[in-house]
């Protein structure tokens, strides 16, 4: 595989991946490289720098993050972060049974509770059309793997 720099005629930027200098040819050519911002396909590569790895020093290796991709990069992770602790903290989760129970308790025929869970689309526009406050979050819930 082969990693390319390349530019559409509009000065767009971007990098794709090819199986080969040949590939990449043969797809250009084709009219099958494409810009993702405009989608000229009036393609062509551009200087880049290849990736190399600096020598291995003597002594310990640079420490690594234990988990680099849970960490926030963006203020707005660290905010849904923020949001997510908080609604678990604060409410159960009901799983898939959220909209029987977000009924219920708008019926009153079970207890207020703050919950969270999942819901089909249909059932959400059901029980936002019958006047229950209901709210999307912008995150999944975590599912449980072995």
């Amino acid at each position: 595989m082969i990693r390319y720099s390349l530019k559409c005629q509009a000065d767009h930027s971007f990098d794709s991946w090819f199986q080969s200098a040949n590939a990449f040819d043969a797809l250009a050519k084709s009219g099958h490289v494409t810009c993702p911002a405009c989608g000229s396909a009036d393609i062509v590569k551009t200087l880049m720098a290849p990736a190399v790895s600096p020598a291995r020093k003597s002594g310990a290796p640079a420490p690594v993050p234990a988990n680099p991709l849970s960490t926030p990069a963006t203020k707005a992770e660290a905010a849904l972060a923020a949001l997510r602790a908080e609604v678990t903290a604060n409410s159960a989760y009901v799983g898939k049974d959220f909209a029987t129970q977000a009924r219920e308790m708008h019926e009153g025929t079970s207890p207020h509770r703050a919950i969270h869970g999942e819901a089909r689309l249909e059932d959400a526009k059901k029980l936002v059309e019958d006047g229950i406050p209901v709210m999307p979050l912008p995150f999944l819930p975590p599912r449980k793997v072995n």
